[in-house]
């Protein structure tokens, strides 16, 4: 059973979440705000972190910044819908992914579930357990999916799961193309609904993401009215 720390000022947020994950299966910690967590963890680090940014006492920021000192420890930042900046920067600090508020609990579960096997995946690998996985080279894009890294370049991009995923399903298949249909079932479980625009979002802001490596990047084509595609040239 995996531990899940939950680290929100709202307590509604809390009690709500908490019992979404216990009924899957789920250890469930809760705490409200930043310190009284990093007080908890330093006795005893959680198999994931799901931390909200703006918090008393000691912000997300600050918590992900300290964790990151001494563990690798899975983490999902709660954010609302201008903390866009904030995103960026808690990728780049070392956090895994993020849920825009207001957010779907079954999106959230299935975003935790998805880190909690990639980190399976990387402890089987570092004990000599685990199945090679192959680094993808596309061009001037390397992917390595079990250590979840790209680089474009030479440059390396932060990107959260979601963002990840979708690259990786355009880019084993340059040329072809891939209709919204088919990336949102890479990307989400067939148990969670969304939207055609979501997935556009998705690729707008990895769009944004790898054009931090590159102002001309234009590797991922639109096809209007058809999906996206993957231009290796």
């Amino acid at each position: 059973m995996s531990k899940i720390a939950l680290v929100d000022d709202d307590r509604n947020i809390l009690t709500s979440v908490q019992m979404t994950l216990e009924a899957e299966g789920f250890e469930v910690e809760t705490y409200n705000d930043g310190q009284s967590a990093l007080d908890a963890f330093s006795r005893k680090m959680p198999d994931m972190a799901v931390l909200d940014i703006k918090m008393p006492r000691m912000d997300g920021m600050d918590l992900l910044q300290r964790l990151r000192q001494k563990s690798e420890v899975p983490v999902i930042f709660l954010t609302s819908k201008d903390d866009e900046i904030d995103e960026v920067l808690g990728l780049r600090m070392g956090a895994d992914d993020y849920v825009r508020k207001p957010f779907s609990q079954r999106l959230l579960v299935e975003r935790i579930r998805a880190l909690l096997r990639r980190k399976d995946a990387i402890e089987k690998d570092d004990a000599g357990e685990g199945e090679v996985a192959q680094t993808m080279v596309r061009g001037d894009l390397v992917m390595d999916p079990l250590r979840h890294t790209v680089s474009w370049k030479g440059n390396d991009v932060s990107l959260t799961v979601t963002e990840f995923l979708l690259l990786q399903a355009l880019a084993q298949r340059p040329g072809f193309v891939k209709s919204r249909d088919q990336l949102m079932d890479v990307a989400y479980d067939d148990q969670v609904y969304v939207d055609d625009r979501t997935i556009d979002s998705h690729i707008k802001r990895l769009r944004k993401k790898m054009r931090t490596a590159d102002d001309e990047f234009s590797a991922i084509e639109t096809l209007y009215g058809i999906g996206y595609r993957y231009n290796e040239e």
